[in-house]
């Protein structure tokens, strides 16, 4: 009898930790007004940490960092950010472009996470970005844990010409996956949502757009535009932000990093974090000599790592 009662225990504790990952919690996500909800409509707050650029921190795009991530700093969503400038990235190597994100995705399908495969741009290249979202959605978009990102950061172009663009890949993805989220980004490093709430796209579903800070440069004006946004039905996904200025360098402003916090958890906005790099910067989570696939405890893990997983580990329960 005793050997019965502690198989059911095991058995049970087994479900009980697998039933708590997000995706099996939370299942096919949906946008529903100015929230992001789970798959039966209840609203839900995604949180997480966004790899650097593939092409400069290859290392870390491994199971082993996303599984850490995802188990021991709470992490339920993961950025995997695909270089698109700077050498050796996507245009010019798609091939170990591949071989660093695939990985990841999977990972975060094996870990039960969502994850953002993004085009890390900060200039426009639509047949490349149309072809290269065709054949992702062809391949993970059965899976509800992928979330589509367009465009990392605009800088120069116009919210009509990001329009065109956002329309011709999203009608893309969607031949391949009807209902995964997307998120698009906005003019002026992300910047510009109030430009977004006065003309959303049309005729789109489970679309989001993206409003990127850094706390210690991006202050009450943004969080006022961010606010007025969401409010007005916008349905706003922060995917990446940190505490420093916006170069990632410079001290955290701890008291705007709250503030900021504040405002997501009020509004239920989801959030990524960047960055797990470790480069010599205030932005980038880890030292040079941090392992490439987790077990980053104690000192490796620097001021503005551990910021973050405070954050998600309060917040992630």
């Amino acid at each position: 009898m005793r050997k019965i009662i502690i198989s059911f225990l095991f058995v049970a504790v087994a479900m009980t930790v697998g039933a708590a990952s997000p995706v099996k919690q939370w299942g096919q996500l949906q946008v529903k007004g100015a929230q992001l909800c789970s798959q039966d409509g209840t609203p839900v707050t995604l949180r997480g940490v966004s790899l650097g650029w593939h092409n400069l921190w290859p290392r870390f795009y491994n199971e082993g960092a996303v599984a850490w991530l995802s188990g021991e700093w709470h992490a339920t969503v993961i950025r995997a950010a695909m270089g698109i400038q700077i050498e050796d990235n996507y245009l010019e190597n798609p091939e170990f472009a591949l071989s660093c994100m695939e990985p990841v995705i999977q990972a975060a399908i094996d870990n039960g996470v969502y994850v953002i495969i993004d085009w890390h741009a900060h200039t426009m290249h639509t047949a490349e970005a149309k072809d290269f979202f065709g054949k992702m959605a062809k391949k993970y978009g059965s899976y509800p844990n992928v979330i589509y990102e367009l465009y990392n950061e605009p800088i120069e172009d116009s919210w009509e010409s990001l329009k065109v663009y956002a329309t011709e890949i999203i009608d893309e993805i969607r031949k391949h996956d009807p209902d995964n989220v997307i998120l698009m980004g906005c003019p002026h490093w992300d910047q510009d949502i109030d430009l977004v709430s006065a003309s959303p796209l049309q005729n789109v579903h489970n679309v989001m757009y993206t409003v990127h800070f850094y706390a210690a440069t991006h202050k009450d004006y943004l969080r006022e535009k961010t606010r007025k946004a969401v409010e007005g039905g916008l349905p706003v996904f922060i995917s990446e932000c940190a505490g420093m200025e916006c170069t990632g360098d410079g001290p955290l402003d701890n008291a705007e990093w709250e503030k900021w916090v504040s405002l997501m958890e009020q509004y239920g906005i989801s959030y990524v974090c960047w960055s797990l790099s470790d480069k010599n910067e205030t932005c980038s989570m880890l030292l040079p000599r941090a392992s490439k696939d987790g077990n980053w405890t104690g000192p490796l893990v620097k001021p503005w790592g551990n910021m973050v997983r405070e954050t998600l580990i309060k917040y992630n329960k």
